[in-house]
């Protein structure tokens, strides 16, 4: 929704609600317009379930505290959603013949989950990824998991080849040793 309220310039109002500062009566006016705009959208958003917890916020900020305690509950669940968020992302593992993207896509997923909680989230790593954004890291990856699937087919064609030399070299040796054995036994009156 953050981006919707950014779009019509609204976060400002939402985020900190409207202010009576030393403003004129025409600044008044504008600004209790933009928070009922961002009030109804808020309210178009959500569920009908869900509305009747609102239903009685006058402000756009004041419904969004509700859905934010709501929703992400008070300081001290919110602590330990991100405790259980953060142990998930350290132990995200690739499970084998999982592919780079499915990968990418559940640590996407997790790390989003945490910045809906205020999580900030840095990315280390041995090669300068401050200067990576996601999107190459991912495309690099992809690039990387390509360049092995191609070397492990690769290894798959040759030990097939590998087989069926040696198969074909069983068969060639087993015929040679029928033949040796026919001219030995055939005519084969010996006095």
């Amino acid at each position: 929704m953050r981006t919707l309220f950014k779009s019509q310039e609204l976060w400002d109002v939402v985020e900190h609600g409207i202010t009576d500062e030393v403003l004129s009566d025409d600044e008044k006016k504008l600004n209790a317009r933009r928070d009922s705009k961002a009030l109804f959208f808020i309210q178009q958003a959500i569920h009908e379930s869900i509305f009747s917890r609102i239903a009685a916020a006058e402000t756009a900020t004041e419904a969004l505290k509700i859905l934010k305690k709501e929703y992400q509950g008070s300081a001290k669940v919110i602590m330990v959603k991100l405790q259980t968020y953060r142990r998930d992302f350290e132990n995200l593992l690739v499970q084998n013949n999982e592919y780079v993207l499915d990968y990418l896509s559940h640590v996407s997923i997790l790390v989003n989950k945490m910045k809906s909680y205020g999580e900030k989230i840095t990315v280390e790593e041995s090669h300068d990824l401050s200067d990576f954004s996601f999107d190459e890291l991912m495309s690099s990856l992809q690039a990387h998991e390509e360049r092995l699937n191609r070397s492990h087919d690769k290894n798959e064609e040759k030990a097939f080849q590998v087989k069926v030399e040696s198969s074909q070299k069983g068969k060639a040796e087993n015929f040679s040793e029928k033949k040796q054995g026919r001219g030995d036994n055939y005519g084969g009156f010996r006095d």
